[in-house]
């Protein structure tokens, strides 16, 4: 059987969407916190489990059966994540699972600015050392993160945000596609695989020209202090915690830790990776 953790946040969902376009629906477990928020899968004849990262114990009947076990990673900020992702890890080991795979990240590094890509190194680290065949997806930053940064831009028809670098923004749908196609199929990469993006790096400027393009009016890129964006963060009603944490993916990015691009995405899933055109057109229609 195979498995998918976290099955109803936005990658897991797709990936399992994914999955029940290659395989029998019999052949899918998927391990969720909420069993309720999971019963149009269940309905589909997907098996569905109650299984919780932070809770170990309860993975041991989610996980049953397992012959490949994709854990997406943990939605945890701090410490924890390890914690987390480390439990569903060794779960999947303690199950029988002959491969297990992990949504890591392209910048995963221990030296990194930006604190998730130190959880993703460690957790990778914590794979190898198993003895267990595995597989870390080195996603490519989602480019839905893009939609948190926009809506004020839209309004006041400029994007003001810190300093920033080129990121290579790839789409929750193709990677989605990627990792049913690594679940499924024999033969896949062992190990770390290439950072699996888009074929484009943008930066901010990029993206206030391609969204001036879709609404027919000119998007003004003002770059702002990093105090200072996070002081205004606060003040529009972000946490600071949020803002604080938000601001290190800046640093991160004008540090080149998200400019790398790779064609191992386009050549897994077999067409072209979504551009952000696409995506921003996406989320402009759904405001």
């Amino acid at each position: 059987m195979l498995i998918v953790t976290g099955a109803t946040g936005h990658l897991g969902s797709l990936i399992v969407n994914r999955l029940l376009e290659r395989v029998p629906a019999d052949r899918i477990g998927v391990s969720v916190r909420d069993v309720s928020k999971a019963a149009d899968l269940a309905e589909r004849g997907v098996r569905v489990r109650a299984g919780d990262f932070t809770e170990p114990d309860s993975l041991k009947h989610a996980f049953e059966g397992a012959e490949r076990v994709l854990v997406v990673s943990a939605a945890i900020r701090g410490g924890g994540a390890l914690t987390a992702n480390s439990a569903a890890i060794d779960a999947a080991r303690e199950a029988g699972a002959q491969r297990i795979l992990y949504t890591s990240h392209q910048a995963a590094s221990p030296t990194s600015l930006f604190p998730p890509q130190k959880v993703h190194a460690a957790t990778e680290e914590h794979l190898k050392q198993l003895g267990v065949a595995y597989t870390a997806l080195r996603n490519g930053f989602y480019a839905s993160t893009l939609g948190y940064y926009i809506g004020a831009a839209l309004e006041t028809g400029t994007l003001a945000v810190p300093q920033d670098g080129p990121v290579s923004w790839t789409a929750h749908e193709d990677l989605a596609d990627a990792a049913a196609f690594t679940l499924t199929e024999d033969g896949t990469p062992e190990g770390i695989t290439p950072p699996l993006t888009a074929p484009h790096a943008l930066d901010f400027a990029d993206v206030a020209e391609i969204l001036s393009r879709i609404i027919g009016r000119t998007i003004t890129r003002v770059v702002m202090d990093d105090d200072e964006w996070v002081t205004a963060a606060v003040a529009s009603g972000m946490p600071r915690p949020a803002a604080e944490f938000s601001l290190t993916m800046f640093a991160a990015s004008r540090n080149g830790e998200f400019n790398a691009t790779d064609p191992t995405l386009e050549a897994t899933i077999g067409h072209p990776a979504k551009t952000v055109h696409e995506v921003l057109e996406a989320v402009v229609r759904s405001r």
